[in-house]
């Protein structure tokens, strides 16, 4: 299973338990620092793992799909690309491998058996970081977490509201969805408005119908820069993360018997978030920052 963000409805018995995190710990690229943008990094930086040793390995496969745009796709010449393509050349550098290292597509279906069988040494697809799926694979540390956004009207500003919880305010979000489940719970004194499609809930914002719309952050990053938003658009708040509603986050998967390939892979993307690459490949797949 593909992680995705739930759509099923989830109540919270214990609030205090179940704390809802408002910022990762962040990096920020001399790039960045230019244009104002922050990327985000949800590695522990003290956190030491020793250089691993692959000197004995003959080749490492990465398998991914191509229908998860930014993350894999074909770009326009039919070549590979996305976000998870690029993270794993740049994991084979690190790790001086790259002359030993493929990258193939496969449907997102067929990765899991794929692994399992040795047809491949890695997947890097969004396989979801699930009980079922740690039963049969490892995986890396998370690399990446979606995080809920509030979008606004520009020049709305919603700081006063946010702090006082949102008493009142009308904020659309898609109907049976996680984000609903989150609001509901989290900001349990705002007036959720629901839309039975995130297309609706969009137009109501831009037309003024809402005060806020609460959901993904990544999608929503995409429709702010598009020309199906008009510019109407920015975000306010947050970001917000959540084990509970939005699952652990995006890792690399490998067999259940090979964690040094694990190990080594974490290695890498260790150096690759703390000399400000990660923050690079980010803003080139999601030109709007999702945080």
């Amino acid at each position: 299973m593909r992680l995705k963000k739930p759509t099923q409805k989830r109540t919270l018995t214990n609030l205090a338990a179940l704390c809802l995190s408002l910022v990762a710990f962040w990096a920020v690229s001399p790039a960045q620092a230019q244009s104002a943008v922050e990327t985000p990094n949800f590695r522990d930086q003290t956190l030491r793992i020793t250089q691993p040793d692959l000197s004995a390995r003959t080749r490492i496969r990465f398998l991914t799909a191509v229908d998860y745009p930014p993350f894999n796709f074909l770009d326009q010449r039919g070549r590979l690309t996305g976000f998870h393509v690029d993270l794993a050349r740049a994991i084979c550098e690190e790790l001086n491998v790259t002359a030993i290292c493929q990258i193939e597509a496969r449907p997102f279906a067929d990765l899991g058996a794929a692994l399992e069988s040795g047809e491949g040494d890695a997947v890097v697809a969004g396989l979801a970081i699930s009980a079922d799926n740690r039963a049969r694979f490892a995986f890396t540390q998370p690399f990446f977490r979606y995080p809920a956004r509030f979008m606004v009207r520009r020049g709305t500003d919603l700081t006063q509201p946010l702090q006082g919880g949102l008493v009142g305010v009308d904020v659309g979000v898609v109907t049976g969805s996680a984000h609903e489940a989150m609001l509901r719970s989290f900001f349990p004194k705002a007036k959720p408005v629901p839309f039975d499609t995130l297309a609706n809930a969009q137009e109501a914002l831009r037309a003024g119908r809402v005060k806020a719309l609460f959901g993904d952050g990544v999608a929503s990053s995409f429709w702010l820069g598009s020309e199906a938003s008009a510019d109407c658009c920015e975000f306010a708040g947050g970001p917000y993360l959540s084990d509970r509603f939005l699952g652990e986050g995006l890792g690399i998967a490998v067999r259940g018997d090979d964690p040094q390939l694990a190990s080594a892979f974490d290695y890498a993307i260790g150096r690759i978030v703390r000399d400000g690459r990660m923050s690079e490949l980010l803003l080139r797949y999601f030109p709007i920052s999702a945080f």
